[in-house]
């Protein structure tokens, strides 16, 4: 609940200056004027435009430039090629957390080739899954489809049997909605795994 010291316009100065040094400078692009009462103590309100600095953000919003050695290349190519090549980045970033592909603690460099191997295999199969996708009509990042496939697991269910043992069913649940999509875009089996029965 605010009090009557916090709408007294000299408190307001002081508040909005501490606000002004913490943000880094952004104060600078905007114009802020508190209307005072008809005693002209206390602020009834308080009003702000953003305004338009020499080289500032707003009059000069930045140019985004792309450099190449490749002097043959038309726009549209270039900036097709960044794109490819911020995506992969992007796929690398996700699997290097999901396998562990740094930091890479092998002492023997044999071991050291093979875990890389096995990351670089893995980004080649997320490559061909979305090209696949793609043909289909579905254009995702990989954090996108890894977040939508997540909502599918597998999961065991037991049952008690008379004679005293153990049944045990594992099979993974059914997919629904974009999850189904996805799996069938590709022709991807939409229950991994089989179902699987053991008795203990």
């Amino acid at each position: 609940m605010a009090t009557s010291a916090t709408k007294r316009i000299d408190k307001l100065w002081e508040r909005i200056g501490r606000v002004k040094e913490k943000s880094r400078g952004v104060g600078q692009y905007y114009d802020i004027e508190l209307i005072p009462d008809a005693k002209g103590e206390k602020a009834v309100a308080l009003r702000y435009t953003r305004k338009a600095t020499p080289n500032g953000p707003i009059s000069h919003p930045g140019v985004y430039c792309l450099r190449s050695s490749e002097t043959d290349w038309d726009e549209e190519t270039l900036w097709r090629s960044y794109i490819t090549l911020t995506d992969l980045e992007a796929v690398f970033r996700s699997l290097e957390s999901e396998l562990g592909l740094r930091p890479v603690f092998h002492h023997k460099e044999e071991r050291a080739d093979g875990h890389l191997f096995i990351t670089v295999l893995a980004n080649q199969f997320v490559q061909i899954l979305r090209r696949q996708l793609a043909q289909q009509g579905i254009h995702a990042s990989w954090r996108s489809l890894r977040q939508r496939l997540s909502g599918q697991v597998r999961v065991t269910a037991i049952f008690q049997q008379p004679d005293g043992h153990t049944l045990h069913v594992r099979k993974a649940t059914r997919p629904e909605g974009q999850h189904l999509e996805i799996c069938q875009a590709p022709g991807i089996d939409t229950q991994p795994g089989g179902v699987r029965k053991f008795i203990r």
